[in-house]
């Protein structure tokens, strides 16, 4: 029969290794992933911040200007000068104003229903898409420092196994070690929480004005 017990001595003088050398490129490249995703993660958060602020209007006043100006110019019939006035516009309204034009045959509640499809399709799934980066980056940056965690306490093992007096100043560094990447993965995914929140609630204000837009652009075309 197999007896483990003869093989446990063999194994145990086996156990003990330097895992110091490692630790050490292991712990380099935890540094080098944790600092990737906080330039990555502020990056993101700054381009989708730009992005929401492109596509919306300042105010619900200049908002309710240029609805005003499109009902103008097609109550007028002077298309050329509508579709001037949207093209080379990034905001959501005057580009949704274009694809308005394309489908002004359409019934009022079809046409609200095209515009809506437009607005889900090419600007929320933008943003979502965006945003994603984000939420993976909240996730990944404590992973990574616990990842830290775990290589320093390995490090601080190894050298306990290899040597029955370890000097208190070796074992501290890589205690230290484990102590800072967790610290620098929860200093990372904390910030980007707090800016998810107040993307969230710009996305939300975006989705309000441009859904008031959208039922009086709908209108507007409905009754030109």
């Amino acid at each position: 029969m197999f007896d483990a017990a003869f093989f446990l001595p063999l194994f145990a003088e086996n156990v003990a290794f330097d895992f110091a050398p490692i630790a050490d490129y292991l712990g380099a490249a935890d540094y080098l992933g944790l600092a990737f995703v906080a330039v990555w993660g502020a990056y993101c958060c700054v381009l989708l911040w730009r992005r929401i602020s492109q596509l919306l209007f300042s105010s619900e006043d200049e908002q309710d200007a240029f609805l005003d100006e499109v009902q103008q110019l097609l109550a007028q019939n002077k298309i050329d000068e509508l579709v001037e006035l949207c093209d080379g516009d990034p905001r959501v309204l005057p580009q949704l104003t274009l694809v308005g034009l394309k489908h002004r045959r359409l019934p009022v509640m079809k046409l609200r229903n095209t515009l809506a499809e437009r607005f889900q399709r090419d600007t929320l799934a933008e943003l979502d898409y965006r945003n994603s980066w984000i939420q993976t980056i909240i996730k990944a940056a404590p992973m990574l420092g616990l990842f830290g965690t775990v290589i320093g306490m390995m490090g601080a093992f190894s050298k306990l196994s290899l040597s029955t007096e370890v000097s208190p100043d070796k074992l501290a560094a890589d205690i230290m070690f484990a102590l800072i990447t967790t610290a620098i993965g929860l200093s990372v995914a904390i910030p980007l929480v707090l800016a998810t929140v107040s993307t969230n609630i710009k996305i939300g204000r975006l989705e309000d004005f441009v859904g008031s837009g959208l039922t009086r652009l709908a209108e507007i075309f409905g009754g030109k």
